[in-house]
């Protein structure tokens, strides 16, 4: 990808809005600047458009909502792209932090007819705490820092920070679907057009960022790994509500059997965003 070519980081996010406004502050100490935010709202309080409109002025920022109407990630994606001016999005979710160089890493790693999948580190309830209480910016950390919050037991991992050169090696899972995961996700919007996008029959938590890189698979894109470039710093949040699990669980199961390449209800039933 071109230097200056415009990126499309798609935040998703849902009454998080201290979370978020800690996102959008690490978004913007990016080192590639060549990029604009997408944030996917799926139908948030006033709360959340407040903390959009203070970092509009500091950031090439739009923001999309919808109604809530329950958990509609899929579907506010599917709008954010729809606002995208960029040929490449990247997907985030609005309680993930990137570090200064995450941009460009992910710039670095993008090819035609692949796309690429992050990984995370989990931080502890208290150490989120203290981020978003303090403000502090835990994405400038550098690896004595990280290694102190290891052994107190605030971060799952910390060798996933390092950055490594693994070149050959993150295409070895180049047709595996499992493992990828929509919280650090990045696709050329020409491959989101051809599967239709994430598919809106997913309703509730969960499978819907497994589906849609089933069908990327089927279309012919290739995964190529992130990791040790692109982690995101996941801020603790209680667990979901699951209870829609079991049937995103078949209808993923209905995907995989199906050979479906585009979406049931994906980019092409939605002509505004909203």
């Amino acid at each position: 990808m071109s230097a200056r070519a415009l990126i499309s980081v798609i935040v998703t996010t849902y009454n998080r809005d201290d979370a978020l406004d800690a996102v959008l502050r690490a978004l913007s100490g990016q080192t590639d600047r060549d990029f604009e935010v997408i944030v996917a709202d799926d139908g948030s309080g006033p709360a959340t458009a407040a903390v959009v409109a203070r970092w509009k002025e500091r950031l090439p920022l739009a923001h999309v909502w919808h109604e809530h109407r329950g958990f509609r990630a899929a579907e506010i994606r599917n709008r954010a792209v729809i606002a995208a001016r960029g040929a490449y999005c990247i997907f985030l979710d609005g309680d993930c932090l990137v570090r200064p160089r995450f941009i460009a890493a992910h710039r670095r790693l993008a090819e035609p007819g692949a796309f690429v999948t992050g990984n995370r580190v989990l931080l502890s309830r208290t150490l989120t705490q203290r981020i978003l209480d303090e403000q502090v910016a835990v994405e400038r950390w550098r690896a004595r820092e990280w290694l102190i919050e290891r052994l107190r037991g605030g971060v799952n991992r910390v060798l996933a920070l390092l950055p490594l050169p693994l070149g050959p090696l993150r295409r070895l899972r180049s047709r595996q679907w499992r493992g990828a995961r929509s919280c650090n996700l990045a696709v050329w919007r020409a491959d989101l057009e051809r599967v239709d996008g994430f598919d809106a029959d997913f309703h509730g938590w969960g499978r819907e960022d497994s589906d849609i890189i089933v069908r990327l698979l089927r279309a012919g894109v290739r995964r190529k790994d992130g990791v040790f470039a692109t982690a995101v710093l996941h801020l603790w949040h209680p667990h979901a509500d699951r209870g829609d699990l079991a049937a995103n669980e078949r209808r993923l199961a209905d995907s995989l059997a199906s050979g479906r390449v585009r979406a049931r209800r994906g980019l092409s039933t939605l002509t505004t965003a909203v």
